[in-house]
């Protein structure tokens, strides 16, 4: 019975894959300012922000090269991507058929399918983290590919089957998701950065830049790890959704929107989630480092939850979630454009299922600042 009403509750998900939006479904900006918050202050946070430490970027690197690189991010959104979505109202991958053809859009819709599974894998890694935190689960090091443990993979399979079945529901429900998740997670971020300073020696607010150059963001790499200057800093900021903002992979997201000026909502992702969300953890990692003697092994979720509590493990599963969803969605209408006889839901939930067998791989999490 259970199962009977989900499958007809899939069934009448309607995504317009091969029509334009209409009106009647068009949605406000605050729709996008919350899904925009959710997904990028979210899992990937719990990992970029780390690697920037690990990497040996400097304070001020870090401080200025994340605001030139989210400016010029935002603007990218509003200017490129944004006026096109609310011209056309069609996905990327159907506009890119009426323009190539369907042989060279299958291959396109592939590779942005296999991008998108990697950088959901990654995020359903990340939310299995903090739930093996009761199970005490061997975490990955930097340099680990394979998983640790049987434990792990298990952990794995049930986050990502639970983060598939919310993107088969469709954009209304993934948007719907991140926007209750969203608030509360942004606090969580700076209440357990905040909540750790005083272990790197900040007492007032004084104290704080001086630390975060001789503690924090020192200038000099970890063993192994190559060494990232402002430029790096700044590219990654800009170039990190590239193909969602200049490749016009959120064609398929700002179809929705009433006016172009949605795109300016991305403001809330790039400088809550990819400014100081990355801060944040990044104080998170040296406090981590400083007590584990620089330590490889690499796990967002104890780290969250040394700073947070239980609050700070809950807020890396949904904020794991919160990316993943919206994620295999696009991945979905990317592979579903390849097959247009399927169903989009079927279709998501294949790819859902695919990504998460990946996420097993600890890999996928280690490497994404080279994705």
């Amino acid at each position: 019975m259970i199962l009977d009403r989900l499958t007809a509750r899939l069934e009448s998900v309607q995504e317009y894959e091969k029509e334009p939006v209409p009106a009647a479904k068009l949605k406000s900006w605050r729709s996008f300012l919350g899904m925009y918050a959710g997904e990028h202050t979210a899992g990937t946070e719990f990992v970029i922000g780390p690697l920037f430490v690990a990497h040996g970027a400097s304070a001020g690197a870090l401080v200025f090269g994340l605001l030139v690189g989210n400016l010029l991010a935002v603007l990218s959104w509003a200017f490129l991507c944004a006026p096109i979505a609310v011209k056309e109202r069609i996905t990327l991958y159907y506009k890119l058929e009426k323009i190539c053809g369907k042989h060279l859009t299958v291959v396109y819709n592939l590779v942005n399918a296999l991008m998108f599974c990697f950088l959901a894998g990654s995020m359903i890694a990340v939310s299995a983290t903090a739930v093996g935190i009761p199970f005490n689960i061997p975490m990955a090091e930097l340099t680990d590919w394979l998983p640790s443990s049987l434990s792990w993979v298990l952990i794995v399979l049930v986050v990502g089957i639970v983060t598939t079945l919310v993107a088969t529901l469709g954009y209304e429900q993934v948007s719907r998701f991140a926007n209750i998740a969203s608030p509360w997670m942004i606090l969580v971020f700076l209440a357990a950065a905040i909540a750790v300073l005083p272990e790197l020696g900040v007492n007032s607010i004084k104290d704080f830049w001086p630390v975060a150059e001789s503690k924090i963001w020192t200038g000099i790499p970890l063993e192994g790890q190559s060494k990232f200057t402002f430029w790096h800093v700044m590219f990654f900021a800009w170039f990190c959704n590239m193909a969602m903002h200049i490749g016009m992979a959120d064609l398929s997201i700002f179809r929705y929107a009433k006016s172009w000026k949605a795109g300016f909502t991305s403001a809330g992702g790039m400088y809550v989630g990819h400014y100081f969300a990355w801060i944040a953890s990044g104080i998170l990692y040296a406090v981590f480092l400083q007590n584990s003697q620089n330590s490889l092994e690499f796990a967002p979720g104890p780290i969250a939850y040394y700073a947070a509590g239980i609050t700070g493990a809950a807020c890396v599963i949904v904020a794991g979630w919160t990316t993943a969803n919206p994620t295999i969605y696009r991945a979905g209408l990317a592979v579903q454009a390849i097959l247009p006889n399927s169903k989009t839901w079927k279709v998501t939930l294949i790819v859902g299922l695919v990504t998460t067998t990946a996420a097993c791989f600890p890999a996928l999490v280690m490497r994404l600042l080279d994705f």
